[in-house]
Parts: structure tokens; sequence; C-alpha cells
């Protein structure tokens, strides 16, 4: 698909352009680092992120980052305040939440029916897995990883359907269109009651904007809880949806990510992208 090969090489580029950025990089060097003439490259990325690299540039680097922290843009109170709707973003009340019960959790999957399908999007391909009451896993694939040992690893005790679900093809759609569903995108979680309670704080934190792991620790109202929270978030079964990318270090580093941190940058960049241009409109 055209669309995510570009994506890839807009993703090559953002990685450049993040361990190099101190030295601002220019066109022609980020071009070649991408095997495309400086023209070509210039019209791809301002066609795909809106911008040129040279202004891409300004919203992806660490400075930035912590920017958004010491302005106070990172703390939830201030999320509930600026919450965007519209491209971009998939707000907390386009999704519903269910949740197994704990015993279900811990049977790994035994008797449960799962759809899978992996779909295209501007930032990689997705495997998505579906039971019946919702998305319950979807991940970025790593190049050269079976979708069905990576599901098979994660739920031993599951049968598998290769076909995509209903809320599996509103999400495609949404990265198709970028239009806001008008139904809810069901998520049917599966963890333990904590990292359920971390995961839906994740929902409330708007595009384009960033919380650190203590921020969320307070948001469940447990405080104390910071290294915890960090560990469930390292979970996080539903990429992208559940916005975990938004999340950085008290620092205000970019820190990990669990498909990757260029692809953190590249979905952060994007999203910053969209606010800009927003409020340009």
């Amino acid at each position: 698909m055209e669309k995510t090969y570009h994506g890839h090489i807009i993703e090559r580029a953002i990685h450049y352009i993040v361990e190099n950025y101190r030295s601002q990089p220019s066109l022609e060097e980020v071009s070649k680092h991408v095997h495309l003439s400086k023209y070509h490259f210039q019209r791809l990325f301002h066609e795909w992120a809106g911008v040129t690299p040279k202004q891409f540039l300004q919203y992806i680097t660490v400075e930035h980052a912590k920017k958004c922290l010491y302005e106070g843009q990172s703390t939830l109170a201030t999320a509930y305040e600026v919450g965007l709707s519209g491209n971009g973003r998939l707000h907390d009340m386009f999704i519903k939440i269910e949740s197994c019960t704990p015993g279900e959790f811990q049977k790994r999957g035994e008797g449960l029916v799962l759809k899978y399908q992996v779909i295209d999007s501007p930032f990689g391909k997705l495997v998505i897995a579906e039971s019946d009451l919702g998305i319950t896993q979807m991940e970025f694939l790593k190049e050269n990883t079976s979708p069905i040992e990576l599901l098979e690893s994660i739920f031993p005790e599951a049968c598998f359907r290769q076909e995509l679900g209903t809320y599996g093809q509103m999400v495609r759609d949404y990265f198709t269109n970028w239009k806001i569903p008008e139904k809810q995108i069901v998520l049917d979680l599966r963890g333990t009651p904590f990292q359920v309670s971390v995961w839906k704080a994740l929902l409330s934190v708007p595009s384009a904007q960033f919380v650190a792991y203590g921020d969320i620790a307070k948001a469940i109202n447990k405080p104390n809880a910071v290294r915890a929270v960090g560990t469930a978030i390292g979970k996080n079964p539903i990429a992208y949806l559940i916005p975990c990318h938004r999340v950085i270090r008290e620092t205000g580093e970019m820190g990990g990510y669990g498909w990757g941190k260029d692809k953190k940058y590249l979905i952060n960049g994007f999203e910053n992208v969209q606010l800009r241009n927003k409020r340009i409109a």
C-alpha cells in the first residue's frame, strides 16, 4: 500500500532528524538518507505532514517535549481543559471500555474466539484481534513477525479466525479518512484492575499533549505508584487508540515505546502537525 510505504519513508526521515537535530540537518542531508531527491522528498513530506521537514523538526525534538511539560500542558487537569475533537485523535468519548474479570484474565484466552487481521496504517502495519465484545489486542507488527504466532503467545488457549471484525473495520476506516466514527469503538481489555485503570486514564490525554508517569499515577489516585504505572503502560495492549505514545519521562525526555521509539516520534510528530494545522485553519 502506497500510503504505508510513504509512512515508512517519513518514519526513517524522522529518526534521522531526531538523532541529528542538534546539527540542524539540511533538506539535502535528510533526503539523501532516505534515498530520494530533495525535491521529491520535500513534496512527499509536505503532502504527508502538511509542513516542510524543517518546520516538522521544530515539533518532534526533545526540547519541544520539555517545553510542553514545563509549561504545564502535561498535567491531566490541563488535558481536560484543552481537549480537542476532530482529526488526528480518538477521545475517550468515542471509545467504550469493556474489561474482563480477573478470573477471565488468568485463563489467557481459554474458550475465547478471536477474529484477527493485519491492516495498514500511516505508522505501519497493525494486527488487530477482536472478541465478541470488542478489540482486545492491537499491535504494530514488526518486520518478519507472524501475526498468528504473536497472538498465540498472548492468548495461548484461544481459537483464531482470520477476518476483520466490526470494530477493526472502524479502525481501518479511521486511518483511511481520519473521520471520528459515529459509533463507539469498543475495547475488550484483558488486564488486572490496576492496569485497566491506567489504560483508561491514558484515554483522557488529548492529541499533541504530553503527560508524565506521575500525572497518570495522580489521575488514578495512586500518586506513589509511579513505577507500577510505568509497568502498566508498557503492557498497553491497544496501540495508538490507548495513547501511551503521549507519556514522557519526568525530565521531559521521550523515553521508550513498546513498538519502538522511532514510531513514538512519528506518531507524536504527526499529531503535533495536525494540531498546528487545526489552529491555523
